[in-house]
């Protein structure tokens, strides 16, 4: 009796581990992971425009995908540049090194674009790019050495930081839109400019030869009457055409964008063998659903409903492309955003909340003649960048001073100025990590590329510079977007737990079966399938 109880659970356990190996090989590796980051896409938007949508875009990926709609980035100061390296990485700036999409570079005292690169050549640009200041690596990255360099991975974007940032180091092709000549281009970095690409700009394809004749108007009289934003009785129509020097730099802040974007995917698709064998490929796109012209809201309002109903087609579209090329279930879709900046400076007082103009060259002056008080002549702070401060850190050296002595000297000073709500130095920034309400601030920091004296304004508060006559309204609000997960065995689900976007890499690297990128230290997400 014993012996056959023995083989009987010998027996189950057999059938339970066999049954288990197939319930794990039963969720496919993708043929194709397409990356789509849409520049400025919002939570509470995507929910309000909802019934402006067809059946084909967001409402089926987040009806057939997996969506979580809280969603946030662990750092401060998002822009594109760094957003799209976190998703790329996995990682905040304080280890990937883009804290946005330019820096004050310390040897030449001038900003610097995140992908500068004098050592390459442009391909039908005159621009010299490549990922160099990309400290880590992508999950393409990964993806290439897995497949000992077999994977294709190609990356498309309106702008070249998103586009070579999206591509990673080790692609086949980073692309984007010239703002001089609105042809898509490239880097010498990722080798030949492919003859598939010069294909798609010849003739009647190429978008300089068709902006002339591009209007913008609403796509339908349904978007016009739609009253998110505007009153009944305002105007509800637009048009926009694009002509002048900056005609292309003007296209790309447009809902048209997006459709071109497609274009060049399709064609890149039809040329290319994305997703054809059993070697997982990746595609990173880029889209734009924010502002036109960078306007505030209040400016463009159905501009931006437009935008959001038209980004909702072209998604369908690019769906469907994928579902012929590769097949309804065999590719994996990650669609999130670079979150939401606020361009728009509000003149707060007028409805007497507390606000006012904090002066970093201003402060950037007293700062320097405190210092010369108490340590002597020189020029002690050199330059100013954002909300940073840059101090000189040769003379600092030269003197034979403390640098801790001196920032901390330099933190009491500025921390008693109106509008200051929190000063941070390099070394307080430094020694942080994990500190509730620092880590944010720690992680957008990097060492060689942010300034030694962070200054936090007030919420309300605009920060003006008053040599390069830039600004920016310092608002701690939180605008939540969504990752949304799409194909490939996806369950189905709408997750309200709020999460970070630097899971999107691990996770991805899962559905992959490869590491994650070398410095993510973030688990992927649980039941994503």
């Amino acid at each position: 009796m014993h012996h056959r109880n023995y083989r009987f659970l010998t027996s189950l356990v057999m059938a339970l581990a066999w049954a288990n190996m197939e319930a794990q090989t039963a969720n496919p590796v993708p043929r194709l992971v397409v990356n789509v980051v849409v520049d400025q896409l919002r939570t509470d938007y995507l929910e309000a425009f909802s019934s402006l949508f067809g059946a084909d875009g967001f409402n089926r990926i987040m009806r057939e995908g997996r969506t979580y709609m809280d969603v946030s980035y662990p750092f401060a100061h998002v822009d594109r540049a760094s957003a799209v390296a976190c998703v790329v990485t996995g990682t905040v700036p304080y280890d990937n090194g883009i804290v946005g999409e330019r820096w004050m570079d310390r040897k030449t005292l001038r900003p610097a674009y995140c992908v500068d690169d004098a050592s390459c050549q442009g391909w039908l640009t005159s621009e010299r790019y490549s990922p160099a200041s990309l400290n880590v690596s992508t999950i393409a990255d990964e993806l290439k050495m897995a497949t000992g360099g077999r994977a294709l991975v190609y990356s498309v974007a309106p702008e070249a930081d998103a586009a070579i940032l999206g591509a990673g180091h080790a692609a086949d092709g980073a692309f984007w839109i010239d703002d001089a000549s609105g042809q898509w281009c490239s880097t010498s970095y990722y080798g030949e400019y492919p003859n598939w690409a010069l294909g798609y700009d010849a003739g009647s394809r190429r978008l300089a030869n068709r902006i002339s004749d591009l209007s913008w108007t609403p796509v339908s009289s349904i978007v016009g009457n739609f009253n998110f934003f505007i009153s009944p009785d305002e105007s509800k129509g637009f048009r926009h055409s694009f002509s002048g020097d900056g005609k292309f730099r003007e296209f790309k802040t447009s809902a048209c964008v997006n459709a071109e974007v497609n274009r060049f995917v399709r064609h890149c698709l039809e040329h290319t063998d994305l997703g054809v064998d059993k070697v997982t490929d990746f595609l990173s796109l880029t889209y734009y659903a924010g502002p036109f012209c960078h306007k505030p809201v209040a400016e463009c309002p159905v501009e931006l409903q437009d935008t959001y109903v038209r980004l909702d087609l072209d998604l369908a579209e690019l769906i469907n492309m994928l579902e012929k090329k590769v097949g309804a279930g065999r590719f994996l879709l990650v669609v999130t955003s670079t979150g939401y900046t606020e361009d728009e400076i509000t003149d707060f007082s007028k409805y007497r909340i507390p606000t006012g103009t904090f002066s970093i060259t201003r402060a950037s002056a007293l700062l320097n003649m405190y210092l010369m008080a108490i340590y002597g002549q020189g020029k002690y702070v050199e330059t100013e960048f954002g909300s940073q401060l840059f101090l000189n850190q040769k003379l600092i050296e030269d003197k034979q001073l403390n640098l801790g002595d001196v920032l901390t000297r330099s933190e009491a000073f500025l921390v008693q100025m109106a509008g200051v709500r929190d000063v941070f130095t390099s070394q307080r920034l430094a020694l942080s990590a994990g500190m509730p309400g620092i880590s944010r601030l720690r992680n957008s920091f990097n060492q060689s590329r942010s300034g030694d004296i962070f200054v936090q304004a007030s919420p309300g508060w605009k920060v003006v510079n008053e040599i390069t006559h830039e600004q920016s309204l310092e608002n701690a609000s939180y605008v939540g977007f969504p990752i949304i997960f799409f194909g490939c065995n996806v369950r189905p689900e709408t997750v309200k737990t709020p999460v970070t976007v630097d899971c999107i890499a691990p996770t991805v690297a899962r559905f992959m079966r490869i590491r994650a990128p070398n410095a993510c230290a973030v688990a992927p997400l649980s039941a994503v399938r």
